[in-house]
């Protein structure tokens, strides 16, 4: 039986592998410039091994694991839009490699060539995973909406958890679903594989947050502090903001500049400890996604490993 390797080495060469258009060579040079930028392929990843869990072939869900790692790259696309973010994985983001008007028009075409990656699945699912798909969309466009109104007004963690379920853990939850799908599954080990990939994806965001401010930059992909200079409304800005007794507030209504920004909140962050809360509270959410595994009856149990060694990745901050 192929292993995770293998299966890796497969996703990318079939990503490579993906033809574009030679016409307007200016809208699909982004496309492939976007693909190539790497990643963990971690959505295709849990796609194809969730069809294989469930008794169906490696070969039967890769369109659809392309599918959606081709929509991940376009949210991408167009978070950096958002974010005003230069850096992506290492390199200029496409906004910044090709301009903001570029980027929006050939983000627009990757959504359309996911779409069209989705439709190649087998016949007898592929009207079930274009429903999962859309939906899926939606509510990560859900999440990134609540994310933008963060930008002008305060946020509970409760409301935080809630963006992060839309515009994280929908995609890793749904990838694991469509795999599944594909694969066979009955509905209770279908969502017990979607309700693993929404608490993996949680955990995911989590880190995710984390990293981008006590991580390293080298590893992280983009410089560390960007969401302290953008005052993104994080689970540790949120919980730094109601105990700090008004002390965070002080420091961002100051005309700093933003490196002082990132040092001062990075000190009261660690004062008040909630980098290591925050990191508690990750693998908390990494204990619920085995426990919705464990209720997943999986055709081939012995792929439950690979569920359990994904977790532990991230756990250990190795993806």
């Amino acid at each position: 039986m192929a292993d995770t390797k293998e299966i890796s080495e497969m996703i990318e060469r079939r990503l490579a592998s993906i033809e574009l258009p030679e016409r307007a060579r200016g809208l699909y040079e982004p496309v492939r410039y976007a693909l190539e930028g790497g990643g963990k392929r971690l959505r295709p990843l849990l796609a194809v091994q969730a069809c294989r869990a469930c008794g169906g072939s490696a070969d039967d869900a890769v369109d659809a694991a392309l599918g959606l790692e081709m929509f991940h790259n376009f949210t991408l696309v167009h978070d950096d839009i958002m974010d005003n973010s230069d850096t992506r994985r290492g390199r200029p983001s496409v906004a910044a490699r090709f301009g903001n008007n570029q980027a929006i028009l050939s983000g627009d075409a990757m959504l359309t060539l996911a779409s069209q990656l989705m439709e190649r699945v087998p016949e007898g699912v592929a009207r079930a995973v274009m429903s999962e798909f859309n939906d899926m969309a939606l509510r990560v466009y859900e999440g990134q909406q609540l994310d933008t109104e963060f930008e002008h007004r305060n946020a509970t963690i409760d409301e935080y958890f809630e963006m992060i379920r839309l515009k994280t853990g929908a995609l890793l939850a749904s990838a694991c679903r469509i795999g599944a799908m594909i694969g066979g599954a009955d509905k209770a080990t279908a969502d017990a594989l979607y309700e693993y990939g929404m608490e993996l994806g949680i955990a995911f965001q989590l880190r995710d947050d984390w990293l981008d401010t006590f991580g390293d930059a080298a590893t992280f992909g983009k410089p560390i502090g960007g969401d302290i200079v953008n005052e993104k409304k994080t689970w540790m800005l949120i919980t730094a903001r109601r105990e700090s007794h008004g002390e965070l507030d002080a420091i961002l209504d100051e005309d700093l500049e933003p490196a002082e920004k990132i040092r001062q909140v990075t000190r009261l962050y660690e004062r008040l400890r909630v980098g290591d809360r925050c990191d508690a509270a990750a693998a908390e959410h990494h204990a619920l996604a085995i426990a919705a595994l464990d209720k997943a009856q999986l055709a081939e149990p012995q792929l439950r490993e690979f569920f359990i060694e994904t977790v532990d990745r991230m756990a250990s901050r190795k993806l």
